[in-house]
């Protein structure tokens, strides 16, 4: 190795550097991760809509410990993925705010359970 070289750890079992997936192994479970779904709020949501059919605005807020401005926002981006319905309505003279998660949101969080399971996996059999 001369100076210029960086030094490149090599992974003994296979000989083959640190880090870089060869042309056939498959992606890391990390990659199955959907931005919109995985971050912490939004995961909640859809958790949240998952076990129940429909929860309102104040539930949803209480349950996962959020602002209405941002669960309003989170709402926002799930509803624009199409993965929740959000109905605005009366409940006698109150307003109130329904959401609902969608059969494309129950599909993408059903995947989102599968990469977080996938990465589990692999995690737990380096340890």
């Amino acid at each position: 190795m001369t100076a210029r070289e960086p030094h490149v750890p090599t992974d003994a079992a296979v000989g083959k550097p640190e880090g870089r997936a060869g042309p056939d192994e498959p992606p890391h479970p990390t990659s199955g991760l959907d931005d919109v779904v995985h971050q912490k709020a939004r995961l909640g949501i859809l958790a949240v809509l998952a076990e129940v059919d429909r929860a309102d605005f104040t539930y949803l807020r209480t349950i996962l410990q959020l602002t209405d401005g941002n669960l309003g926002r989170h709402l926002e981006v799930l509803a624009g993925s199409g993965l929740v319905h959000v109905d605005k309505g009366y409940a006698g003279r109150r307003p109130r705010t329904w959401v609902t998660i969608t059969r494309e949101g129950r599909h993408a969080l059903a995947q989102e359970m599968n990469a977080i399971r996938a990465l589990l996996r692999r995690f737990e059999q380096t340890t």
